[in-house]
């Protein structure tokens, strides 16, 4: 069983090396970063350090799927560029497949890279979402079956919100598994904003869309 890790990146030179490392170093068969059209050292920098780069257009999840089109794993394990990897994340997910011996998906706990407590509370209700909702968040390093996630056409291309559509597609077929990982998780978006404006922007962003709102708005909300 092989597992390819996808990285997809824009002008993450500062970060790229330690998410493709740890992709390495936990044992990932293949690294991928999918650039979206860096301007600085991303590329040069994932090539010197082992990984494959492949070329896309911009946005997330059409970045992530071509990653995907190009990798050669029965598992795909997308992870974003300023996050990394635990030692165990890995063998973690080849132990979860070897078991299930079926098509699955999941993500991995998280630890934010910051001390202060509330960012521990963070951390507990990402366990939650993603235990009760199904729906762990792409900087949860979703993982799944190469099988499953053709079967569910990969990601939606959307602007934004694209994990939590294919999560909402996976979830019917197979509700993800949540390993201990963990992933590592930069705290700059929180660290700019505001852990407390970002979590309940986060939350608005959710219930807006399961009221129907459309990804092409939400988006606005985000930026």
């Amino acid at each position: 069983m092989k597992i390819s890790v996808i990285i997809p990146a824009l002008n993450e030179a500062a970060s790229i090396v330690t998410a493709a490392t740890s992709a390495q170093e936990g044992g990932a068969d293949e690294v991928i970063v999918a650039d979206g059209g860096s301007g600085d050292e991303t590329c040069l920098l994932a090539e010197m350090n082992g990984a494959r780069v492949v070329s896309s257009p911009l946005g997330r999840a059409v970045q992530q799927n071509a990653g995907a089109r190009e990798a050669s794993g029965d598992v795909l394990l997308f992870l974003h560029a300023d996050n990394w990897l635990g030692r165990d994340a890995v063998s973690q997910v080849r132990s979860a497949v070897d078991r299930k011996q079926s098509n699955l998906c999941g993500a991995f706990q998280q630890r934010i890279e910051a001390a202060p407590f509330i960012y521990r509370l963070l951390e507990r209700g990402n366990v939650e979402r993603a235990r009760w909702l199904g729906l762990p968040y792409g900087d949860q390093a979703i993982f799944v079956t190469r099988d499953l996630f053709d079967q569910v056409g990969g990601f939606p291309e959307e602007p934004f919100l694209e994990d939590v559509l294919l999560m909402q597609r996976l979830r019917r077929l197979s509700w993800p598994l949540l390993l201990t990982g963990p992933v590592h998780v930069s705290p700059r978006r929180w660290e700019q904003r505001g852990v407390l404006r970002q979590s309940l922007q986060n939350w608005a962003i959710l219930t807006a869309f399961s009221l129907g709102t459309s990804p092409q708005r939400l988006i606005n909300w985000y930026r």
